[in-house]
């Protein structure tokens, strides 16, 4: 396993975002991993993105259910004001109060998904990460990789539920999921590479690895 990020100093708390594309289990590992730490004495702020306070919800509400077309610009300016409320409003005071947060997705789903998927040149995304952010980043990402082909099959049973990513053809899924190898690639001492093929047993079995060789957790 590779070195992991250095800590912090500016946070007393812990900043783990979870990424992955269609049916990875995201939701599911996130769930484990906050009982875990509950178990050990650490209760975890779960959130999630776009979403996490009253107004990034309706954002959320507008980008992945509203059957209308959306510019791809909008799209991404869209998920970046949600971003910046939520970052205001829920993580970072969560952080400086010491809380752990755990987080479906963050940033690095917009370089996946407006990026890669949409084909927005990254230039763009750093600017409005810039603004939206202050420069925060999560302590530990974990990326939950899985083929696009076995996702589909996975989130398959949703049905009408299925929001607007969810429904886009496989080649923008695999473009996504391209993205967000590349992207844990170049930075190998935050996103960690979880294979999300695995059993839900097993995967967890990975992700409270990372907590101890990452973040120095020990999780039973």
């Amino acid at each position: 396993m590779s070195r992991c990020q250095e800590p912090k100093v500016a946070l007393k708390g812990k900043f783990v975002s979870f990424e992955g594309g269609d049916g990875a289990g995201k939701s599911t590992q996130i769930s484990l991993l906050s009982r875990s730490l509950t178990d050990i004495g650490i209760s975890p702020v779960l959130t999630r993105e776009p979403g996490g306070t009253r107004l990034s919800e309706e954002i959320r509400q507008w980008i992945l259910h509203e059957p209308d077309a959306i510019d791809p610009v909008t799209e991404v300016l869209l998920i970046f004001a949600a971003r910046a409320q939520h970052t205001v409003e829920v993580i970072v005071p969560a952080l400086e109060d010491g809380r752990w947060v755990l987080c479906d997705r963050f940033t690095d789903a917009s370089y996946a998904y407006q990026g890669g998927g949409r084909g927005l040149p990254f230039e763009v995304i750093e600017s409005l990460e810039a603004v939206a952010t202050r420069g925060l980043r999560p302590d530990l990402t974990i990326f939950l990789d899985l083929s696009v082909e076995e996702g589909v099959r996975r989130s398959g049973g949703r049905g009408s539920s299925r929001d607007r990513f969810e429904a886009e053809e496989l080649e923008f899924k695999h473009r996504v999921r391209s993205t967000y190898q590349e992207f844990a690639r170049k930075n190998p001492e935050r996103i960690k590479s979880v294979d999300a093929s695995e059993s839900i047993e097993e995967v967890h079995a990975q992700v409270k690895s990372l907590m101890h060789h990452c973040l120095g957790v020990s999780i039973d």
